[in-house]
Formats: structure tokens, C-alpha cells, sequence
């Protein structure tokens, strides 16, 4: 019983107590009394005086207790009927119903140090529309770019506190606009993201740009950006879970050099009006360097791009027309089989591998 309900049920019974309990007569009422009794010594005492209430007089009384006890009844029946039918409002578990507890979804810290093994196994739930990241480790990661934490900034060699802060935030941005924009995910040109890289890395650029434009397999926009084809697949909900950390060290050129690692974790549904929810999981490593623009010649605010790698789950194999494409357990696999081993995508206690072999694997889970 709520606690409000309660107090009013007790509020009332005191209430009725105190109006029932017997009363000390007054000297008046004394008084009153006696010359009653001696008038109906005498046989003049008023009809009635001795029979108390009427019986209307009760039937009232006893009508108006019993609308008291009605109204009190109405929101308790309610409350009982709420909590038997959902006992998860009432806080903790006083039934023993076993349902998730909630301290298992509670947020993971941030990310400072690489994880010495993979996520523990979790529930085996299906994903939905609702819950799109049940039966996941990303359940209990940050929400999109809440994920990407810089760290303290401290001057770095001839670079003071304010130009190695922007190292940070222009890495964190070009990680920002590069996979989780809502355009760039969509398949749009990600514009922004290109306008943070340094102009005079024109190879890079020029890479990107023919990707983006014409993509192939030696020109793969899926190297630096995560797209989806919008006409295929798209975002359920406007989340995507991101769990990773950033560092930084003097570089060898009077500059600062951030290192990146991150992992993206993207809910998805088919376009075609399908209720089921897969996932697709991307991880990128990226080492940006910013150098002092007093020694060098830089854009100022620009960051020069020294490597990225990715890996991906749960994408076609060999498919390069740049975009990410999901597998669905109701469709059929598209893109070439699988070749490589199976992996977990999750996993973030092992490095990148960076030999330049592109093995497409089997993922253990999504």
C-alpha cells in the first residue's frame, strides 16, 4: 500500500476513534441530567430523552463511514491491481519475480587502459526494436559521442596546453563526423569531416575523395567512414554505442601525436518494413599528429592523418560499392563466404592487425 494511502487510512480511524471515545460531561450537561431525572421522577421528562439517536440518525452515521472505507478502497484495489499485474514498479524484487537487474546495465566507466580480455558472455536475448542492443556488451557502453572522453591536456614539447587540447578535439571530431553523423551514416559526402584533415595531405585526400566518388576495392571509403546504404538498411533509434580511449605523446616533429581506438556499435533494421534488428560492429585506430606551426608548414587547427585501420562486423565480404551491408538471419548472406577466422567482434584486448591482410572472418557474435 503506498505510503500516502496509508497515512490517510490512519489519519481517519484516529479520527473516528477520537470522535467515538467516551467524554467527561461538562458541569452544564451534569447539571442538564438531574433536572431531567427529577422531571421524569415526576413523570415530566421530554418523550425520548433516555433512546440515544435516532434509528435514521444511525443509518446516516454508518452511510457516511461506509463512503469513507469506499473511496479509501477504490485507489487501493487500483494499486494492488497495477503492482499484480506489473510487480516491477514496486522498487527492488519483494515478490522474487527474477526479472534483470538493473545494476547489469548500469554504464561501464570510461575507457583508460586496454582491456586485458573480451567482454564476458551476456544473456542470449534477441535485439528489438525497442531494445535494439539487448544480449550485447555495448548495452552497458556510452551513447554515441558521450563514448569519445579526451583526456587531460599538458603541454607536449614546444606545443603548449591550448594546441595539444585541439589536437584532442580535432581528432575526437573527425572521429565524430566520420561514424556517428547522422548524414555521413546515411551515405551523404561527409564534408565536415574531410575539412578537418590537413589540406597539404593531399595523397590522403585525394584517396578519400575518389572513394567516396567511385568506390572500388583499392578505393574504399569504408577505410575512414561508416555509410549504409539507404536504400538497404537503416539506424533503429538514433543511438549508436561507442566504447574506446584517446592518448597523446610528443611526436617527432615538434608535435603532438594523439592515438585513437574506438569501437561502434550500430543497431540496424531493413528498409522493407522487417522488425528484425541486427548489428553491425565497426573498430577504428587512428593516430593524428598536430605540429607547431611556428616550426612547420601547417594549417593552423589542422590535423595530419599518420594511420587508420578498422575493423568490421558483420558486413558482406568483398562487396566495395562503399557502403557497410548488415547480415539478417531472415535474408539470405549476400557478398562473397567468409574466409578468415572467427573473431569477436567485441573484443578490444587485442591490436589491430595492421599487416595489410583483409581476411573477411566469421563473427562469434553481433
Amino acid at each position: 500500500m503506498p505510503d500516502e494511502v496509508w497515512e490517510r487510512f490512519v489519519q481517519d480511524s484516529e479520527r473516528d476513534i477520537r470522535g467515538s471515545a467516551p467524554k467527561e460531561p461538562s458541569a452544564r450537561a451534569r447539571m442538564v441530567t438531574e433536572r431531567l431525572r427529577q422531571q421524569e421522577a415526576r413523570g415530566e421528562a421530554p418523550e425520548g430523552w433516555r433512546t440515544g439517536p435516532t434509528r435514521q440518525d444511525l443509518e446516516r452515521r454508518a452511510t457516511r463511514r461506509r463512503r469513507r472505507w469506499a473511496i479509501l478502497g477504490v485507489p487501493v484495489a487500483i494499486a494492488v491491481a497495477v503492482v499484480a499485474l506489473k510487480p516491477s514498479l514496486l522498487p527492488g524484487d519483494p515478490f522474487g519475480t527474477g526479472g534483470p537487474d538493473p545494476a547489469a546495465a548500469s554504464p561501464l566507466p570510461a575507457e583508460t587502459a586496454a582491456p586485458t580480455a573480451p567482454p564476458a558472455a551476456g544473456d542470449l536475448e534477441t535485439p528489438t526494436l525497442d531494445r535494439p542492443f539487448a544480449g550485447s556488451p555495448a548495452l552497458r557502453w556510452a551513447d554515441g559521442e558521450a563514448g569519445i572522453v579526451l583526456p587531460k591536456a599538458t603541454p607536449v614539447g614546444t606545443l603548449s596546453k591550448a594546441q595539444v587540447e585541439q589536437a584532442l578535439r580535432q581528432t575526437k571530431r573527425l572521429l565524430v563526423e566520420a561514424n556517428l553523423a547522422p548524414d555521413t551514416l546515411r551515405g551523404e559526402r561527409p564534408d565536415t569531416a574531410l575539412g578537418v584533415i590537413e589540406p597539404r595531405q593531399t595523397d590522403l585526400l585525394d584517396q578519400l575523395n575518389t572513394a567516396l566518388r567511385t568506390p572500388d576495392e583499392r578505393h574504399d571509403p569504408l577505410t575512414m567512414f561508416s555509410r549504409f546504404d539507404p536504400a538497404e538498411a537503416r539506424l533503429t533509434g538514433d543511438v549508436v554505442k561507442t566504447r574506446g580511449r584517446m592518448t597523446f605523446k610528443a611526436g617527432e616533429h615538434a608535435s603532438v601525436v594523439v592515438h585513437a581506438d574506438y569501437t561502434f556499435v550500430y543497431p540496424l533494421v531493413r528498409t522493407d518494413g522487417s522488425t528484425e534488428v541486427t548489428r553491425t560492429i565497426v573498430r577504428r585506430v587512428l593516430d593524428a599528429e598536430l605540429s607547431d606551426p611556428a616550426q612547420y608548414q601547417v594549417t593552423p587547427g589542422k590535423i595530419t592523418v599518420l594511420r587508420y585501420d578498422q575493423e568490421i562486423g558483420n558486413s558482406a565480404c568483398e562487396v566495395y560499392d562503399g557502403y557497410l551491408h548488415p547480415d539478417f538471419s531472415t535474408t539470405g548472406p549476400t557478398g562473397a563466404p567468409a574466409t578468415g577466422p572467427t573473431t569477436d567482434p567485441y573484443d578490444r584486448s587485442q591490436d589491430v592487425d595492421a599487416d595489410g591482410q583483409e581476411e573477411c572472418g566469421v563473427v562469434s557474435r553481433v
